[in-house]
């Protein structure tokens, strides 16, 4: 398994790890564990180094274990956090729980001799009595070395409480007990993790005389210095009703040109060889895109599926130019309908043949019929792709996909129309 180390070093993902890692690797597969704590319903794409460091063990032969933290979520980390997080109760939990790990799955095989193991540690914390806690664990950590952690050293000025206080110790636990009962021997994580993770390799060094180990990623920032994941809207979500698949391609495909390397080696499995070649033809060309326009099309096939990568791929390209409206499949106007104004209208007014101004009012591409007439004087405004004149009529030969109708008002202002039948 020293690929592993080899794979992970040339493509940006270690920050740091313990000196012993890179002999334990040698002598053959390991398996590791990340935790996720279900904070929210949805992982973002900040989430996304550490479960691509989780697939990359598993391709090198190693056995992962994605951890939902079904009982360290009723704690909190206070891990690179200012202020205390608001807890949540725990049905909330259990179902954010739940929605994380349909969304790990998509990453990470459960079949075949490295299937990966989902766990939940509020299966052991939550029945986990305080008495037995506080001997077994607690009495193994001294308060000095609590206070030395970065988690807790930066907290001290602004406050911390005893539940934010003890989470590395409630974490340690979790590194011991599947140290125990998996045979868990690595635990990665975001380098915000180290305190958390050293903490855990003490425990199973003082409970069971063993070596552990720890690897941490870089938490990633863009080059303009932003956190990475963010847009003008905030987080970009994995659940397509927090951040549409439309929207978290385009994420993508406005990836800063200095990111877009470092990018295709974190978020793809794509070889060193094929991103050089995408970066030679982005050096060429920078006007295509294309090592952006791969990334985004590889991520969202990732995370959304293949077919509504592709329907999200022909949406960007209808709005942006570069394809046939006729040939589009039903489903990438039902795309376009959650990213463009949508209006709708009965199948009767379509078969009498609704005019051109009717139309554009409708969408609401012209406020009154007055301006409607104007620009389709003007040939400001085009139907399914063509200019329309004041005289045109649309009717049902002009369905996109058997009930969409496609307006736009210069270059950049589209509506659909949908017909209802």
């Amino acid at each position: 398994m020293s690929e592993l180390l080899t794979r992970l070093t040339e493509r940006g993902f270690v920050q740091d790890l313990t000196p012993a890692l890179a002999e334990r690797l040698e002598r053959g597969p390991i398996t590791a564990y990340i935790g996720f704590d279900p904070t929210a319903d949805s992982l973002h794409v900040g989430s996304l180094v550490p479960v691509m460091g989780l697939a990359w063990l598993q391709r090198c032969g190693g056995t992962p274990i994605p951890l939902i933290g079904g009982g360290t979520g009723m704690v909190g980390d206070p891990s690179g956090k200012r202020a205390e997080r608001p807890l949540l109760s725990v049905k909330q939990i259990d179902a954010n729980a739940a929605e994380v790990r349909r969304q790990l799955e998509h990453f990470l095989s459960f079949d075949g001799p490295t299937a990966a193991r989902m766990r939940d540690n509020a299966t052991w914390l939550r029945p986990l009595g305080l008495m037995e806690f506080l001997r077994d664990t607690g009495k193994h950590f001294t308060l000095s070395y609590m206070l030395q952690k970065e988690s807790v050293k930066g907290r001290m000025e602004t406050g911390i409480s005893f539940t934010e206080f003890s989470y590395m110790l409630v974490q340690a636990h979790d590194f011991w007990h599947l140290y125990q009962t998996e045979g868990c021997e690595l635990q990665m994580g975001g380098s915000d993790q180290w305190g958390n993770i050293t903490a855990g390799i003490e425990l199973i060094a003082r409970r069971e005389g063993k070596q552990a180990h720890g690897l941490v990623f870089p938490l990633l920032t863009t080059s303009s210095g932003t956190k990475f994941g963010k847009s003008e809207a905030g987080n970009v979500w994995l659940d397509p009703a927090r951040t549409s698949p439309y929207q978290f391609y385009q994420y993508w495909l406005n990836v800063d040109d200095r990111d877009a390397e470092r990018c295709l080696k974190l978020f793809t499995f794509l070889s060193l060889e094929e991103i050089a070649g995408l970066m030679a033809a982005q050096a060429a060309d920078p006007g295509r895109r294309p090592a952006q326009r791969r990334l985004a099309e590889d991520v969202t096939a990732r995370v959304h599926g293949e077919a509504t990568a592709r329907r999200v791929v022909a949406a960007s390209q209808l709005l942006f130019g570069g394809s046939d409206i006729r040939s589009a499949e039903p489903g990438v106007f039902e795309i376009l309908a959650r990213e463009i104004p949508c209006a709708r209208l009965p199948a009767e007014s379509l078969r009498a043949g609704a005019g051109a101004v009717d139309l554009l009012v409708t969408a609401g591409l012209a406020a009154s019929k007055g301006e409607a007439r104007r620009g389709l004087q003007g040939r400001g405004f085009s139907l399914n792709g063509e200019t329309m004149a004041e005289e045109r009529r649309a009717g049902p030969d002009d369905l996109l996909g058997g009930r969409w109708l496609l307006l736009q008002k210069g270059k950049k202002n589209f509506a659909l129309i949908e017909v209802e039948t």
